[in-house]
């Protein structure tokens, strides 16, 4: 699609939320380079209002930083506010909480947080901002999932099993919406490097040889596939192995998976690695996935 019909389609403006560095910032670039004006929303606020001066200056768009928690009914709340006099055409749901270890081991809160900000933040926004797009005829919405979702996987269940919400989300309301023109596409990406990958610094074995996708391609890509279908796996290799895991036995496929992020992960794997405390807080900072979100 040329710039200026998907202007036509998904602008004047788009919502990036968890937009701040990773996916979300590169969904932001790439979105401003189609020369639409941006809401970006995150919890930290410096790297947010750097991405967005960099963006008003490189693309010349309007760019709005908002630092918000989107886990907590306040900031969606606030968000929806915000852009209220906002023509958005576009929504970008990126923003994630990832988990690493026994499902066990995490405190009730930050589960509680998950869900939160992995399927409530996403339904809220969806519900909210494709009701704006049902009613101007047209519009998009982008859920960032995870080929994670496609089965249960030990030491990411929490993780794994809110993406699979998110992408059966987004094929539900691609069908209900496309008759009003508002296409809806969930983004299942692999791994992928953002600046969480790097800091996890995952055991890679020899036998798991899907590639790290670069967020350029991930993110092009997936604009590239709006309003074509329902979802989109970014990368040729990972669409094959998603296809070839489509084929096992479903004991086989969930045994496969686990054995992957055990083989990435050791440590944690064996319990030697201690969840990190946040400082002046009573419960424990969770270990982040070196994913896409």
């Amino acid at each position: 699609m040329k710039d200026a019909d998907f202007h036509a389609r998904y602008g004047p403006w788009a919502v990036v939320a968890g937009g701040s560095d990773g996916l979300g910032a590169e969904f932001a670039r790439q979105l401003a380079g189609r020369g639409l004006s941006l809401v970006l929303v995150a919890r930290r606020t410096e790297p947010l209002t750097a991405l967005a001066s960099e963006i008003a200056s490189r693309f010349a768009v309007e760019t709005v930083p908002l630092s918000l928690d989107l886990a907590d009914p306040r900031g969606l709340g606030a968000l929806v506010e915000e852009t209220e006099r906002l023509d958005v055409g576009l929504l970008v749901c990126n923003g994630a909480l990832s988990l690493i270890g026994p499902y066990l081991r995490e405190a009730p809160s930050v589960h509680e947080r998950l869900i939160d900000l992995n399927c409530r933040a996403p339904a809220l926004l969806s519900l909210a901002f494709g009701a704006r797009m049902q009613a101007r005829g047209r519009g998009g919405i982008i859920l960032v999932s995870s080929m994670a979702g496609f089965r249960g996987t030990a030491l990411v269940s929490h993780y794994a099993a809110s993406k699979a919400y998110v992408r059966v989300l987004a094929e539900g309301l691609w069908d209900e919406l496309r008759p009003s023109g508002v296409d809806v596409l969930a983004c299942c990406a692999g791994l992928t490097e953002t600046p969480t990958f790097r800091s996890g610094s995952p055991r890679r074995p020899g036998w798991l040889a899907l590639p790290v996708m670069g967020c350029e391609s991930a993110v092009r890509q997936t604009l590239g596939a709006l309003g074509r279908g329902p979802e989109i796996v970014p990368g040729r290799a990972n669409r094959l192995a998603s296809r070839l895991a489509a084929l096992l036995p479903r004991r086989a496929g969930i045994a496969l998976s686990g054995a992957g992020t055990r083989a990435m992960y050791p440590s944690v794997a064996l319990g030697l690695r201690a969840p990190r405390k946040l400082p002046g807080r009573r419960r424990h900072e969770p270990f982040r996935d070196p994913g896409p979100d």
